[in-house]
């Protein structure tokens, strides 16, 4: 029996993607800064460890107690609208420090042990925003950007251990927490210059014509993680289908 270790599981992508390895007969360790058991199932196989991927000794603490596992899921990222002039440099290192180099950091403590069994598979999740420019999310595309061009290397350096690297790149999503996450204010960072330019983008964000469910997330990271054929990059929703294309 497999064990999937999948980072931010308090709710959206995360949350659905423990349910669907669960259904599927894994052992599950759901990881999230502040532990809820009872959003999940109750398993025998199920797991569930704080973890801070921004936070080297966190890391340690939840791998130590994981044990071996077969594949990792990073998933956990937080998000940020609005004109760069306006988005502070903490905002901005924020979203680095976990979207970026909190991916990163899993993906190194990881590595050893895949690399020893000459077994595993990294998944990372980004986001559409890395397959189209979309206005108004500079920072959150760097960050994401970022994680595209780190997976895309590291599955060279990996291949020659049998250890897979993937990618998938969930659309557009309202109906997860992402706006929540972004803990801003819209008018903190569009200034009035931008209004006029944001209108019409934030009305359209408000009615989608294509969006991604968390189910659909789920369903390109468990065919991520049990890939057989290379393939890199995995497209999550209708949108972001519409997008790879």
């Amino acid at each position: 029996m497999k064990t999937v270790l999948i980072t931010g599981c308090s709710s959206g992508y995360g949350l659905e993607t423990a349910r669907r390895f669960l259904a599927q007969g894994w052992n599950v360790i759901a990881t999230m800064r502040t532990p809820r058991a009872d959003i999940l199932p109750s398993s025998d196989r199920l797991r569930v460890l704080p973890l801070d991927v921004t936070s080297p000794e966190s890391i340690a603490a939840a791998l130590a107690q994981a044990g071996p596992i077969d594949v990792l899921v990073n998933n956990a990222g937080i998000g940020a609208i609005g004109a760069l002039e306006a988005t502070p440099m903490a905002k901005t290192r924020q979203l680095f420090e976990t979207n970026t180099f909190g991916v990163i950091a899993m993906t190194q403590a990881v590595v050893p042990q895949f690399r020893k069994r000459k077994s595993g598979v990294i998944v990372n999740v980004t986001s559409s925003v890395t397959l189209a420019p979309m206005p108004l999310a500079s920072v959150y595309t760097a960050s994401k950007m970022a994680i595209e061009g780190f997976t895309a290397s590291l599955e060279h350096e990996l291949r020659a251990f049998n250890v897979s690297v993937k990618l998938v790149e969930p659309g557009y999503g309202p109906t997860t927490r992402f706006a929540q996450n972004t803990e801003i204010r819209l008018e903190d960072v569009i200034p009035e210059p931008y209004a006029a330019f944001a209108q019409p983008i934030l009305a359209a964000f408000a009615q989608p014509q294509l969006v991604t469910t968390e189910a659909d997330v789920a369903e390109a990271v468990w065919r991520a993680a049990n890939d057989e054929s290379g393939q890199l990059r995995f497209a999550a929703g209708a949108d972001a289908v519409a997008l790879a294309e």
